[in-house]
């Protein structure tokens, strides 16, 4: 252990502490998307320890200062960052990945060089840890005793670790670097099948990490983001849900009673597929900002709660100290179609005689090439931007606010220098709704900031192609509200429809529900233009309420934007002459907005589209200074009163919920109604139980979990139960249940125990090849008992010898195993007999609605054939792949498949050692996609893409070494997979 003072500082006038190297490392945020400098320093004050983070390097010498502090302390956590284990990110470089939480601070992804200084500093660091560790791990005085729900006896052996001391133990941290890793151990007992399957996967040695047997299982498969709950519609916002999400000017509050929100950390929910890099915090579904810290926080700290309380009720009195002052608001969308600006865009950008105050400018198809379609980067992206810069309004300055860019969608909002510091609490993200949701060609980015006190959402989306895939679109709209989420300090997490403007634009694609080109040319060139958007496909979808239901959209008087001819006005002349559409629009929704101009600019020929632009008029909320401290200190008063006369009280309708019937990626809601039946305000928050990381198991989750309420006022709070691919193998091997129990804290009050319970129907999607292998009958009909059986028998089954097609060679069909599972057979060969000439075959995604019959069906019983269209079934079987607990190649010889990746024959000999189900999936898998590449000239699928596709669901590093997985492996894995692809058929 590094005892030695770790950090050289000098202590200025001023008495801030100056880091001197080389106890520094520089280091990258992964944030939003982009990758920003930063420096990582390590601090030494009194014996306490500090994480210093610059804002860029060059602040050691202009601000040195710490821009943000993190306190090593019982808080701290810094867990060495899996690589995405899917098309994402394949050009970067090698390096390491950390994810620091800690007190008062938000969560940081960061990205350091593989080198030794890195290992240095991390020793460091880790050494620091262990000091703080060792001195919390003194006895402590017993603390008092801490009431509890009754437990119902069919749990108590389960709940039996809520009771107990209440401090909790640290917690334990991924894998760094070998040499460092934290083997902190619990006294969790595992049964004899999780023990088996340590041992299996070579990981004994780190059995008793305190990860839980969920994520040593499913760690891998949690690290990338993936097409989640069936996306619902979201919620209208309820009042009292949050927190206000448009921030409010700093409160006067003295410094006796200013407490730091920061600890406030919102790591980001997997739920709803969550995010594609670096920037996502790719979480348990469940994950809440309310942790343990958290907890402890709440019963500490009096005066965050009353500071908290204050913003929420400065924000029900916002209209006493605002003014409504109009902005102009210049809105543009292109689908440049994979173009380079060959032109000025002036003609789109300075259409106006007066400059606008915000530009938000939307481009779709940046990049149409294969390599920015896995992620990487575009070099058209700077192109674009760069015009954007140069044909900006003349009469004005402007400052670029923010980017991001997920392959080809791009999305840059600009802001005129005078109003750059009236600019707070920016924020982008972006949903790819691809197969899986892990391929961005489609899907939506969107940039969040607050404008004096009003909040905007700017989204820009590009939505499912062809003419009769309108409900595809829909899909994808609805899984955009229900993915995109910002998270912000202080805040708790925020979507789309929770800010006071939201503006969507984008290449929606839909069409028009008539398909004869010439009969709409006609009907355009007489200007009859009405005629054509009563069929317009967007407006239908508003009006049934199936789509963009709250949004407003302006007249259209301009002609159909798509589709041309490139670098012409004519219309689509190829072969496909597609009929003429309104695939770029331009909606929004909220107050105090007013369209002034919506319009295309034909001027511009660079693309088969052409570029439409809003002009909108906003009345924005501005802050009177004089009037806000009035109500401020009004507020402050009769908080004052209330606190000192009464304490807070909340009712509830329900605490008992029973969820019939669970199954596998298929959403349940209840809901209660939580009502404050005291005297003053009250803060409520769904908080983790004692020992417990997260408020709930990881197919639960409170939507609230957690709000604010005055008195007599109510709210709806839903629970939801969510069977992912994280938590699906526990509950089918019966080492899980659909039981829990949910906490409710109120603020100065005392808590409220919610139950929860329902029956789960396992599925073989999450069950191991080798179970599978052993089952003659859809697992529906199969007793829980005999399916932990067939559990524990299935790795016996490993080391057994060869089989026949289906069955084994002269033996009874009675014991002896299938060579395949049944249900990989029936999704290959519905593929096989039916899609190998199928357009964009694994490229676009299912229905929902048909991926649960698939996976109804095959749960249930042995179909002949399934329903639902191709893309349906060929997403089905991703899922499955995705959803197994031990990828087709075993973790155990996951490291040999990359060493002898470059090898064909050394190839083929690993796959020859596979276990029996594994070795013929593999090859049955493969044979498959050989023969969809003899048909790619009609379903455009490439040796590379399935290769990049199918390595990552085929080939996955076990959990103990997954923070190894660089792109340079990331690469091999695609490389073994390609080998086998291109070789030959007599091989």
């Amino acid at each position: 252990m590094i005892t030695c003072r770790l950090v050289t500082t000098r202590q200025t006038k001023n008495n801030s502490l100056i880091v001197i190297a080389p106890h520094t490392v520089k280091v990258r945020e992964l944030r939003a998307g982009q990758k920003e400098p930063r420096l990582l320093s390590l601090i030494e004050r009194r014996g306490e320890f500090v994480l210093a983070v610059l804002a860029t390097p060059d602040a050691v010498a202009s601000r040195p200062v710490a821009q943000l502090s993190i306190p090593i302390n019982g808080h701290f956590e810094i867990v060495r960052e899996a690589e995405e284990a899917l098309l994402i990110n394949l050009s970067v470089a090698s390096g390491v990945r950390i994810r620091i939480k800690g007190e008062r601070a938000p969560e940081l992804l960061l990205e350091l060089q593989d080198d030794d200084r890195t290992q240095t500093f991390l020793a460091q660091v880790m050494s620091a840890q262990q000091q703080v560790e060792s001195k919390l791990s003194k006895p402590k005085a017993m603390e008092p005793f801490t009431p509890i729900a009754p437990i119902p006896p069919q749990r108590a052996n389960k709940t039996a670790n809520y009771v107990g001391s209440g401090v909790n133990p640290p917690k334990s941290t991924n894998a760094l670097p070998p040499n460092l890793n934290n083997s902190r151990s619990t006294n969790q007992t595992k049964t004899d099948l999780v023990q088996s399957l340590a041992s299996d996967f070579g990981f004994e040695d780190h059995f008793n990490h305190a990860l839980k047997v969920e994520e040593k299982k499913n760690h891998q498969n949690r690290i990338v983001a993936v097409r989640e709950p069936p996306p619902v519609p979201p919620l209208p916002p309820r009042k009292a849900s949050y927190a206000p999400s448009n921030p409010l000017p700093a409160a006067p509050v003295p410094k006796d009673r200013a407490v730091s929100l920061q600890a406030n950390d919102h790591p980001k929910p997997d739920s709803f597929r969550s995010g594609y890099d670096g920037m996502d915090r790719p979480t348990s579904w469940s994950d809440s900002r309310t942790t343990n810290s958290m907890r402890q926080a709440m019963s500490s700290s009096q005066a965050g709660q009353r500071e908290y309380l204050v913003k929420h009720l400065l924000g029900k009195k916002e209209s006493g100290y605002v003014d409504i002052k109009n902005y102009r608001f210049f809105t543009g969308t292109w689908n440049v179609n994979g173009q380079a600006p060959d032109s000025s865009l002036a003609p789109w950008l300075c259409c106006d005689a007066e400059p606008p105050d915000i530009y938000a400018l939307g481009c779709q198809e940046l990049d149409l090439s294969t390599e920015a379609f896995f992620y990487m980067d575009s070099s058209k992206e700077q192109l674009w931007v760069e015009a954007m810069e140069r044909t900006l309004h003349p009469k004005a300055k402007y400052k670029k606010v923010q980017i991001i860019r997920l392959v080809g969608m791009m999305l840059v909002v600009f802001v005129k220098k005078i109003h750059k510091n009236h600019i707070k609490e920016v924020a982008a993200e972006h949903v790819g709704t691809g197969i899986m949701g892990k391929m961005g060609n489609k899907g939506g980015v969107a940039v969040r900031f607050v404008f004096h006190n009003t909040s905007f959402c700017i989204v820009n989306s590009h939505l499912a192609a062809h003419v009769e895939d309108f409900e595809r679109r829909n899909q994808d709209y609805k899984d955009i509200c229900a993915r995109m989420t910002f998270h912000l300090l202080d805040h708790p997490p925020l979507n789309i429809v929770k800010h006071d403007v939201v503006i969507w634009l984008g290449d929606l694609n839909y069409r028009l529900c008539l398909y004869d080109a010439a009969d709409v040319k006609l009907h355009i060139s007489q200007n009859e233009l009405k005629k054509l958007q009563l069929v317009d496909q967007l407006n239908i979808q508003r009006k049934t309420k199936k789509a963009f239901t709250d949004f407003m959209e302006g007249e259209i008087n301009f002609i159909p934007t798509y589709k041309y001819d490139p670098k012409t006005d004519r219309w689509d002349s190829s072969g496909k002459c597609r009929v003429p559409a309104w695939c770029d629009r331009i909606l929004w929704r909220g107050n105090n907005v007013e369209q002034l101009q919506y319009r295309s600019h034909m001027e511009l020929k660079t693309s088969d589209h052409k570029p439409v632009s809003a002009l909108f008029s906003v009345g924005v909320k501005v802050v009177n200074e004089q009037r806000y401290k009035k109500v401020f200190e009004e507020i402050v008063r009769a908080m004052d009163r209330m606190e000192n006369d009464f304490l807070p009280s909340v009712t509830l309708d329900r605490r008992e919920f029973t969820f019939g019937n669970v199954k596998f990626r298929q959403l349940q809601r209840e809901r209660f109604v939580i009502t404050n039946d005291g005297q003053v305000p009250c803060h409520f928050a769904f908080i983790p139980k004692l020992n417990d990381s997260q408020y709930c198991k990881p197919w639960l989750r409170a939507e609230p979990s957690d709000g604010f309420l005055e008195p007599n006022e109510t709210l709806e709070i839903y629970l939801d139960v969510y069977v992912s691919k994280d938590s699906v193998t526990l509950l089918n091997s019966g080492e899980d249940a659909i039981e829990d129990i949910l906490v409710l804290h109120l603020d100065r009050g005392k808590d409220y125990f919610i139950t929860i319970a329902g029956n789960y129907l396992p599925s073989c999607f999450g069950t191991s090849l080798e179970t599978l292998c052993r089952m003659k009958k859809p697992i529906r009909e199969i007793p829980i008992t005999r399916l932990i059986d067939l559990g524990e028998d299935s790795y016996m089954e490993k080391e057994k010898s060869k089989v026949s097609f289906l069955m084994m060679e002269g033996s009874s069909t009675e014991d002896k195993p299938l060579k395949i599972p049944k249900e990989v057979w029936i999704l290959v060969n519905h593929l096989f007999t039916k899609s190998c000439d199928q357009e964009d075959l694994f490229q676009t995604p299912g229905l929902q609605d048909e991926l649960q019959s698939i996976i109804d069906c095959l749960d249930t019983s042995i179909p002949d054939s399934l329903s639902g269209c191709n893309h349906s079934v060929a997403e089905a079987l991703l899922i499955f792949l995705e959803a197994l607990p031990e990828p087709v190649l075993c973790y155990e010889l996951y490291h040999r498949c990359l060493d002898c990746a470059h090898d064909s024959r050394l190839c083929k000999q690993l796959i020859s050692q596979l276990p029996r189900a594994h070795r013929n999936v593999f090859r049955y898998l493969i044979a498959f996609l050989k023969e969809l590449l003899k048909h790619s000239h009609n379903n455009n699928l490439t040796a590379s893409l399935i290769a990049t596709l199918f390595a990552s669901l085929l080939i996955r590093p076990p959990p103990n070494v997954m923070g190894k997985h660089t792109p340079h492996e990331r690469q091999k894995s695609i490389d073994f997979i390609l080998g086998f692809l291109m070789a030959g058929d007599e091989e």
